[in-house]
């Protein structure tokens, strides 16, 4: 690794100031040459001030450029799509806060670049279940299995209504980076919440709710992203001969839902990375590690929290909704 050269202007304020001293220590060193050679020949005496006031402007004036060079060659990496580069900002003049403006806005493209592959992902993972399940019901339709009835019908609208929910809520994912999206929190009895989320796995889901006649206020189409994905995750985890366990009750400072299965569990040391897009904690069942980090997100859209906690068997995972 080449040693970093000294940058001796590096801690003045203003880039005209270096020009400045530059010119400045260029004349003198140029002066004192002079006065040094004033008995040689012009010619060595003008080479001579020639040559230390070159040599003395590269080492004052070292780096001071560099950033800009730097930031032409970032520039040209963006093009191409890679927004990882970033430059040295070690002056503090106006070509050093630059540079690091440059590294800002650097580092919000690359974040804005991710979270809009992770857009597209989303979508695709949420518009999957419910037209899978569109499908299945018009299948069957046209293959006579069975019959065009109004709970068949029925059955197909609320799954198109809910790719309605979804393609409006997950659109506004965009949204949440800049800090504007709200939700829009009402009272609703919490065990007919519950039921109407799990009503695809109603077979599989045990549903508990204390007291039977709670209610909640939250952003309902929110919570029941949390509800469906965190239900969908445990049974895709467990046997299809288990049963995963749903809980409802109210602490004193929130409403809490509990989601209990008895799969393999999650290791204590993938707990918080599993939240995360994309981590799908080892899993090889085609997932694509999004449904928990949904969750994440809009239960921290309530202000709430969401955590996976030490359990025997399986895995118990807890989403809290303060109460205002």
């Amino acid at each position: 690794m080449t040693p970093m050269l000294p940058r001796p202007l590096d801690p003045l304020r203003s880039f005209k100031l270096k020009v400045s001293l530059i010119v400045g220590i260029v004349l003198v060193l140029a002066s004192v040459v002079f006065w040094i050679g004033a008995g040689w020949q012009f010619r060595y005496t003008l080479l001579a001030a020639l040559v230390v006031s070159l040599a003395a402007t590269q080492f004052v004036a070292h780096g001071m450029t560099s950033p800009l060079r730097e930031m032409t060659s970032a520039a040209t990496a963006m093009a191409r799509g890679d927004y990882s580069t970033r430059v040295a900002a070690t002056s503090r003049d106006e070509v050093g806060k630059l540079a690091v403006a440059f590294n800002t806005m650097a580092g919000d493209l690359e974040a804005a670049e991710k979270y809009r592959r992770e857009l597209i992902g989303n979508v695709a993972h949420e518009l999957k279940t419910p037209i899978a399940a569109l499908r299945a019901v018009l299948e069957n339709m046209v293959d006579g299995v069975t019959e065009a009835d109004p709970e068949r019908l029925s059955v197909a609208l609320r799954q198109t209504e809910r790719l309605g929910d979804l393609v409006s809520e997950l659109l506004d994912l965009s949204r949440v980076e800049g800090g504007v999206l709200t939700i829009a929190p009402e009272e609703f009895p919490v065990r007919q919440f519950l039921e109407d989320a799990t009503d695809a796995h109603r077979d599989r889901v045990s549903i508990l709710v204390s007291p039977e006649e709670a209610t909640v206020v939250a952003d309902r189409s929110r919570m029941t992203q949390v509800i469906t994905n965190l239900v969908d995750n445990a049974i895709r985890h467990s046997q299809p001969s288990t049963a995963v366990t749903l809980r409802a009750h109210r602490t004193d400072e929130a409403f809490v839902f509990d989601v209990l299965d008895e799969g393999p569990g999650i290791a204590p040391a993938d707990r918080r990375a599993v939240f995360d897009r994309f981590t799908r904690g080892g899993s090889t069942d085609g997932g694509t590690g999004l449904g928990l980090s949904i969750a994440r997100w809009a239960t921290e859209l309530h202000g709430g929290t969401i955590e996976v906690l030490d359990s025997e068997v399986g895995c118990h995972i807890r989403v809290a909704i303060p109460e205002h």
